[in-house]
């Protein structure tokens, strides 16, 4: 295959080379955002259904009595029933110290004005009275006067002045869950858009930190603009190993190996993140995955290696001839061809275009030579005719989209993702 196809993949990985990608995944900065652990964080057990918050005062009072140190706390809490904790006498907000403090506390509760936070070892805090908490808005306020919302909030969603933190919520809204792994895979996010009406699909989506944030990196997708009123999405942040959890076998990239730990991937979005998801969320009628690049590869791979289990799979300017880059490891394409049909919808599309032809010139198998094809868009098309040779129908469960001279960007993708949408909710 001609390098061409590099800086493709590069941009999605969002570095300048694959030994410096830069995957925008959480870490502890001055918002106050949480760190993925890298500990296993039971994802099936949330306790107490009746009161999410049983347990989580007594988390806080080790917190304060210092017994337990205030990050492994604010991870169990965030875990149960979630940040801010709503007790008797009020809600009780959290902040991590760092040299901007002090922090105080202010939103739709005290019309904006500073709430004083009290100092404790490693954080600060309030218990504030809120008579109207349903979609009350509110904000942490360093020393120097700058807001910012609360990292560790469950609830949030962003408006034209970014991201805020909600006390509780009705409306659509976003919930964080950090530190998810099941101890095969790093740690990371899980972001989930909770839509007002009741919920009849769950969509799963890679890159999860790009999806929904205006300012996300590259632009991001801004999903929620995209999505219907009955579809709960499950963004599932990247980490560092990107290039590792989403790709099904190696390859090499200027003689650099990467990749070939889809399986376990895989593996964890169906076996943790699904249970935990229905378990905390309900069941849904119908559920899919969805991703860009290697984002879409990883896709097809989840719906390929647990058939019967996903009704719908969307992979947006694929990254399709993984596996033959340089060497010659079972592409996905090859994979679908000798897998046969599978009871999944799928979508497929790429910007780009096909240049001077798609052309195996190195006999690898992959239609991905030419110097001056884009997007993905030869592997798009060659997976396309896959499938149909296996037995999947136009409009019942295959579709295919070309967005011509669209580039490789998350922008790009914001701009069509509405189209896989309308099939997912159509199903």
């Amino acid at each position: 295959m001609t390098f061409t196809w590099l800086a493709a993949v590069l941009i999605a990985c969002g570095g300048d080379d694959p030994g410096t990608e830069d995957s925008g995944t959480t870490a502890s900065d001055d918002t106050g955002t949480p760190a993925d652990s890298g500990e296993p964080i039971d994802t099936v057990d949330t306790g107490d259904t009746e009161d999410p918050h049983a347990g989580d005062l007594d988390i806080f009072r080790a917190m304060l009595d210092g017994s337990l140190p205030p990050e492994e706390g604010l991870q169990q809490v965030a875990w149960s029933g979630g940040w801010p904790i709503a007790t008797d006498a009020g809600y009780l907000f959290v902040r991590l110290d760092d040299p901007a403090g002090p922090y105080r506390l202010s939103g739709d509760h005290n019309g904006w004005t500073l709430d004083d936070m009290e100092e404790a070892d490693g954080f600060w805090w309030a218990q504030v009275e809120i008579d109207t908490p349903t979609d009350s808005l509110y904000k942490l306020v360093n020393e120097a006067g700058s807001f910012s919302a609360d990292g560790w909030a469950r609830r949030y969603a962003y408006d034209e002045h970014g991201e805020f933190s909600l006390v509780e919520a009705a409306a659509a809204h976003l919930e964080r869950w950090p530190g998810a792994t099941d101890g095969a895979v790093e740690a990371r996010t899980l972001r989930v858009w909770v839509p007002e009406e009741p919920v009849t699909h769950h969509l799963y989506a890679h890159d999860g930190q790009n999806l929904f944030d205006p300012e996300g990196i590259w632009g991001g997708w801004r999903l929620q603009e995209s999505l219907g009123p009955s579809t709960l999405v499950v963004g599932i942040d990247n980490t560092p190993a990107r290039m590792e959890e989403y790709t099904h076998v190696t390859d090499t990239i200027y003689g650099d190996l990467y990749g070939g730990e889809g399986d376990a991937y895989a593996d964890f979005v169906q076996d943790h993140v699904r249970p935990f998801v229905e378990g905390e969320y309900g069941p849904a009628d119908t559920v899919g995955t969805l991703g860009s690049s290697l984002g879409g590869l990883i896709s097809l791979h989840i719906a390929l290696r647990h058939r019967a289990r996903w009704d719908f799979a969307a992979s947006l300017s694929g990254t399709l001839g993984w596996g033959s880059i340089e060497l010659a490891n079972e592409t996905m394409i090859e994979r679908y061809a000798a897998g046969g049909h599978i009871p999944t919808a799928i979508y497929l599309d790429s910007g780009g275009g096909p240049g001077s032809g798609c052309v195996d010139s190195d006999g690898d198998g992959t239609r991905d030579d030419a110097p001056d094809s884009s997007d993905n868009y030869c592997e798009t098309v060659q997976m396309v005719e896959t499938l149909e040779g296996v037995g999947f129908v136009w409009d019942e469960d295959l579709w295919h989209w070309w967005e011509p001279d669209a580039p490789h960007s998350e922008v790009a993708w914001a701009d069509r993702v509405h189209r896989p949408l309308a099939v997912f909710e159509a199903l």
